[in-house]
C-alpha cells in the first residue's frame, strides 16, 4: 500500500470464534489498500474464516469480535442486510474455490454473470447483454454468444473458474477477495487463473487478497505476504523475499512446497521448539 493511500480494509484484533473454546481466529490486525496481498498457512489456520468475516458470511454459530473492522470506509460489525447488498458486488466480491459448488446448477452461464447488474447496477437489458459478453471475453472465455446458454455442469474446471471470476468483476468492485480460487484446478490450469487474476487486478486498478497455502503461485503473484498459524499472523513479509524468509513457520512453509526434486523424499517438519522461541 502506498503512503498516501487510504487502506480499503482495516482490521484490528479481530477474532473470530464458537461460544465456547478457544478462538479460531485470535487477535489478528492487518490493513490492505489497492495492492496483490495473499493470506497463506496450512488448513484450518483461520485463513477462509478471515476472508469471510470480510464479507459478512461467517456462520451464525460463530462470534466476532473487532476492535475496528471497516471496509471502503464502512464499519463492516454490525451492518445491516441491505447495507451487506450494496458492499458485496457494488464495492467488494469474492470468487470460491470450487465452480461445482459456487455455481447454480439450474441457472444458465448468461443468466449467473448477468445477475450481480441486475442486483446492483442500473442498466437496460440490451446494455447488461453487451456488458455479459464483454466481460465473458475478458476473463479469457471464447464463443461468449454460445458459452451464456450453456449451464455449469457443461464447463471444464478452468472455464468454470473463468465464469466465477467473471461474475465477481461483471460489477467493477474495487476490491476481490479470491478464497483458494485454483484449489480444484491442474498445475498448469492454476498458473493461467492466476495470472489473468493478477492481469484483471492491474487493468482495473482493484486490490487483492488472496487466500493460499502455495507459497510458490503467492511469490509469483502478489506483493505482500501474511502468514497465520493457529489463528495468528505470525509473519508479514513481502512476497519476492519467501525463499529468504527467518521466520521458522515461513521457512518450512517455503522448505515443504512439493516438486520434481522432492519426489520420493521425505518433506521437512515444523520444529515446534524453534517456533515457541521465535521473537
Amino acid at each position: 500500500m502506498t503512503a498516501n493511500a487510504s487502506p480499503f480494509i482495516i482490521a484490528d484484533r479481530l477474532t473470530i470464534g464458537l461460544p465456547e473454546g478457544r478462538p479460531l481466529v485470535d487477535g489478528i490486525s492487518f490493513e490492505i489498500g489497492k495492492e496483490r496481498v495473499a493470506l497463506v498457512g496450512e488448513s484450518g489456520s483461520g485463513k477462509s474464516l478471515t476472508a469471510r468475516s470480510l464479507m459478512g458470511l461467517l456462520a451464525p454459530s460463530l462470534s466476532l469480535n473487532a476492535s475496528q473492522l471497516s471496509l471502503a470506509g464502512n464499519d463492516i460489525r454490525h451492518l445491516k442486510p441491505s447495507q451487506w447488498q450494496s458492499l458485496r458486488g457494488g464495492k467488494v466480491a469474492m470468487v470460491m474455490q470450487d465452480p461445482k459448488y459456487a455455481l447454480n446448477p439450474s441457472k444458465t452461464i448468461g443468466w449467473q454473470v448477468e445477475e450481480p447488474l441486475i442486483l446492483h447496477r442500473k442498466l437496460s437489458r440490451r446494455q447488461r447483454q453487451e456488458k455479459v459478453l464483454a466481460m465473458l471475453e475478458a476473463v479469457g472465455l471464447t464463443n461468449p454468444q454460445q458459452l451464456i446458454k450453456r449451464y455449469p455442469n457443461q464447463l471444464s474446471g478452468g472455464m468454470g473458474q473463468r465464469i466465477m471470476l467473471a461474475i465477481a468483476l461483471i460489477t467493477d468492485p474495487e476490491f476481490l477477495i479470491a478464497d483458494e480460487p485454483t484449489s480444484a484446478l491442474d498445475h498448469a490450469m492454476r498458473d493461467q487463473v492466476l495470472s489473468l487474476i493478477q492481469d484483471l487486478v492491474a487493468q482495473r486498478d482493484m486490490g487483492l487478497l488472496l487466500i493460499s497455502h502455495d507459497l510458490q503461485q503467492v511469490a509469483d503473484h502478489c506483493q505482500r505476504v501474511m502468514v497465520m498459524y493457529q489463528g495468528q499472523i505470525l509473519d508479514r513479509l513481502a512476497a519476492k523475499d519467501l525463499a529468504q524468509a527467518t521466520h521458522p513457520y515461513t521457512q518450512t512453509l517455503w522448505a515443504c512446497r512439493p516438486s520434481l526434486a522432492t519426489k520420493g523424499k521425505r518433506l521437512p517438519t515444523l520444529d515446534r521448539a524453534a517456533l515457541e522461541g521465535y521473537s
